[in-house]
Formats: structure tokens, sequence, C-alpha cells
């Protein structure tokens, strides 16, 4: 009966990653009434609904939501155990789910993913790409990369890194002069704003001063795309502040300039997260020790 409980626990943890019975079916390579048996089953014995579920929609009870954590937590722990039964060389294996920011998942952060999975060929990954924190539970995420504070105390939030962050523009937008000027001589440039960080006005720190100045801007566009914001200084629609990795290239074909060169925007942290558990599976704690190792050197900064 035991191992019956943790076979239909395994099932029902697959139905809500997957988000609906027939994904999951297939991703278990059943049927869908054979994974709709299961989850009754779990229901039956457990004498609790656990899913609300209509034509179009499903979705977890209360109970059901903390059914799939204490369920993912259960089978991490037999995971766990498992590995400890077969030695520390025990190869992980399972999905990975990871959250990682557009434009930062896109670029920089998959080179260590393909290093991670060439050494653990047992492991895929979905690889999603959000720049908001993930509802855990609800969304079956295992982990996250969060740029930017971490304001969920539940959370394990290890700091990898910091972002730095400068300003530039188009050449044609800014004189020689005005691109070490004082940032308050900005003031009457057009702006482009990055609403996940600055929407109408911009704090800058002189790096050898530590002079702070605050800047009141009045945007020409505001998008919360990191590409959308390079390309619109591209075009010379307004000065910018982004990631320094995501401005290289640009910077080195003088297609953009730094502005005010001897100033800096705050950096901005970089997080891997997770939800609290007794037990991780293999899969996540060896890459939670690929970020930690990897993300530094990609942002230059720890």
């Amino acid at each position: 009966m035991a191992e019956d409980r943790l076979a239909l626990m395994q099932t029902f943890v697959r139905i809500v990653e997957a988000g609906s019975l027939s994904a999951a079916a297939a991703q278990l390579g059943t049927t869908q009434p054979t994974v709709s048996r299961r989850l009754q089953t779990l229901e039956r014995a457990l004498g609790l609904p656990l899913l609300q579920r209509s034509t179009h929609a499903m979705k977890l009870t209360e109970d059901g939501e903390r059914c799939f954590e204490r369920a993912k937590e259960l089978l991490a722990g037999f995971e766990a155990f498992e590995s400890d039964l077969r030695g520390a060389s025990a190869e992980p294996g399972g999905t990975l789910r990871v959250v990682v920011p557009h434009a930062f998942g896109q670029e920089k952060l998959v080179p260590p993913l393909v290093e991670y999975l060439a050494r653990y060929p047992r492991v895929s990954v979905e690889w999603l790409l959000r720049d908001d924190t993930p509802s855990f539970i609800t969304d079956g995420i295992d982990c996250a990369l969060h740029v930017g504070p971490v304001t969920d105390p539940s959370l394990i939030a290890i700091r990898l890194a910091e972002i730095p962050r400068i300003v530039v523009a188009a050449p044609a937008l800014v004189d020689k002069r005005a691109r070490r000027a004082h940032p308050q001589a900005l003031a009457a440039l057009p702006w482009l704003a990055l609403r996940t960080f600055y929407r109408t006005e911009v704090a800058l720190t002189h790096a050898a001063t530590g002079e702070r100045v605050v800047l009141a801007i009045r945007p020409r566009m505001s998008t919360d795309s990191l590409y959308a914001l390079r390309s619109a200084a591209l075009a010379g629609v307004g000065v910018a502040i982004a990631s320094a990795w995501l401005l290289e290239d640009a910077l080195a074909r003088g297609q953009l300039v730094h502005v005010a060169a001897p100033w800096r925007a705050d950096p901005l942290p970089v997080y891997l997260v997770y939800p609290q558990a007794r037990f991780y599976a293999a899969r996540l704690r060896h890459f939670v020790d690929a970020m930690r190792a990897a993300v530094p050197g990609i942002v230059g900064g720890a």
C-alpha cells in the first residue's frame, strides 16, 4: 500500500506540474483515464478533494496545495534516501523546472545550462522565461533565477552575483562633452525607462567619490523588456540605463556610447531562489552548485 501511495503521489505531482490530465498522461506514457483513476484513488484515500476540474480549467484546492507541497517534499526525500543508499556517485535524474528572466535566460544563462545538461544526462530541464517570481507550488517550479531584491522571506535565496548597470545613448543623441558630463546635464535629454527597475527617476553614484544624484526623467518610451530598451537606444530614441553585459557588443562597435562615464546606477543582485523543504532532489542540489560556480563569472561581479 505504501508503494501504491507513493506512485499515486507521483502521478498527482505530475498532473499539477504538467497542467492537465492529458499532458500528465503523455509524460507518464499512459492514458488519461488511468491518470484520472489514480487521482481519484488518491483523493479517496486521503478523504480530500485535491483538484477542482472543469471543461477548460484545473485548479488546486487549498488541501491540494498543501498536498502538492508535502508530496514534492516526500518524493524528494525518497529520492535523497535512494541516492544515499546508492552512494554519492549516483547520477541525478528527472525533470527540473526553472524560471529565468527573459533576456538573461536567453543569453548569459544558457551556456551554464548546457554544461549542466551535459554533466547530468539523465536530467531534463524545463527552461521557463519569466521576469516575475513564480508561485512555486501552484506552478510546479523547482527554482528560479531572480534579478533584483527578493521580498518573500519564506524562500531560500542564494545571492550569486551583482550585475553592473551603466548609462548609454546613441552617438547622435549626445555630444562628446555630454558623454562625461555631470548627470544633471542629462535631465533635458529624452530618456527610455525600464519599468521593472526605474520609471520617472534614476539614481546614479560616482564610482570614485561616492557622490549620489537622483535625477527626475520624463521618458519618451517605457518598456519592461531589456531587448526593446536596447533596440530603442540603438535607434537614438533616448538615453537608457541597462545591464552592462547586454550593451558590451554595441559599445564595442560604437553603436552606443557610455554616457556620464564615471557614474553608475546601483548594481542588481542575482539570486537563485527556491522554497524551503526538508529534502531537495539531487538534480536541484547539483543545479544550485552549477549556478553558484558559473554566474559570478558571467556577469563580472560577485
